[in-house]
Formats: C-alpha cells, structure tokens, sequence
C-alpha cells in the first residue's frame, strides 16, 4: 500500500519539477516479472525508473549507511527496499531478490555498476536473474546530471532494450561474466545512441 502510495507521489513530483518524461520501447517490457538494470548516472535515475515502469511494484537495493537515519530507513524499507553493505556483501544481497522474484510480486531495479562513479558491471544482476529464472532488461536514463536541470522540463528520456535471457551464457561463471559485462555495455551505448546519437556520459563527482 505504502509503495503505490509513494509512487503517485513520485510521479506527481516528477512531472510538476520535469514535465512530460519521454519513454521509448516500453513495448519490451515483459508482463511478468524482471531484472531491470541500468546504467547509476544520478541519486535520481532509480526514482524515474520506478516511476516509468509503474504499475510494476520493484524492489530495490540501498546502502546500509541509509538505513541509520529512523526516518528515511523506515521509508526505503517500507519501498521494498532492503540493506547492502557494499564493503561486505552478505548471501542475503542475493537471496532477498530472488525469493521475492520468486514470489511473483515483485520486479527488481539494480545498477550493475555499483555506484555512479563506476563503470565496471557487476555478477549480482546475473546471478539474481539465473537463480529466479527472470529475463533482464536494459533501460537508460538521458536528461540532466545536476538536480538543478529538471527545471527545464520535458529534458528527460529514458529508453528500454530487448530483454536478455540470463540462462544463454556461458555456465562457467567468469566466462559468463565477461560475456554479460560486454552484453550489457553494448546494450546501453546502443540504446543511448538511439537516444542522442551525440551522448556523452560526464561523471558530475568523478573522484
């Protein structure tokens, strides 16, 4: 109740702040469950990835350091979303998402790359769409980097790519890993081309 609650928000923020989001693609989206995955280029781009797949209620990974703060922990946990110590990942990282794939209630919206300061993708994604027996799909954000850009309205687009069967690769796990990295890499440079064939991501905080 609370999620679809939070989501009429989120997509009433969005619009008000934004303006009209432009999707393409959305006719690749599976009717059943998925792994949505991404490339992380702002603290927003999960909020608009949520807000453009609803009705679709996803889950959702947060750094444990949010959760020390009563309120917005209470607020992340009551959106599905569930702690990772991305210094120590523990077995539950995997075993929460597939078991609630599983279920048949819910999607999952995971950055493959760890962070937005990274490019490198990770064998999380993988491994939760292998273990649940879910497709993953691609889907990239293009629109401002700084916060203060949503104000220019109707700047935002965000594509989605042929969903991807994590049962193809190869069974031996660092060949599949190298194969999925490349996979995923050229599904967002294709569906950012698709976009702005003059896209170039810029790293606002890159240490």
């Amino acid at each position: 109740m609370f999620y679809q609650f939070a989501a009429h928000i989120v997509r009433g923020l969005i619009w008000l702040i934004n303006g009209k989001v432009t999707v393409l693609n959305q006719d690749k989206v599976p009717d059943s469950e998925y792994v949505l995955v991404g490339p992380h280029r702002t603290w927003w781009d999960p909020l608009f990835f949520a807000a453009v797949g609803y009705p679709t209620v996803y889950m959702f990974m947060a750094k444990k350091e949010l959760f020390k703060n009563p309120i917005i922990g209470w607020i992340i946990r009551h959106a599905n979303g569930f702690s990772v110590d991305r210094d120590n990942p523990g077995p539950s990282v995997i075993k929460i998402p597939v078991k609630g794939l599983k279920k048949g209630n819910m999607s999952l919206i995971i950055f493959p790359s760890g962070s937005r300061h990274s490019s490198d993708m990770k064998d999380g994604a993988l491994l939760i769409a292998r273990m649940a027996k879910k497709p993953i799909v691609p889907l990239v954000y293009q629109g401002p980097l700084k916060f203060s850009g949503l104000f220019k309205r109707n700047n935002v687009t965000l594509a989605y790519g042929d969903p991807i069967d994590p049962l193809s690769f190869s069974k031996n796990k660092e060949l599949a890993s190298q194969e999925f990295d490349q996979i995923l890499k050229d599904s967002f440079n294709a569906l950012d081309q698709s976009i702005n064939p003059d896209f170039k991501y810029i790293d606002q905080h890159k240490k």
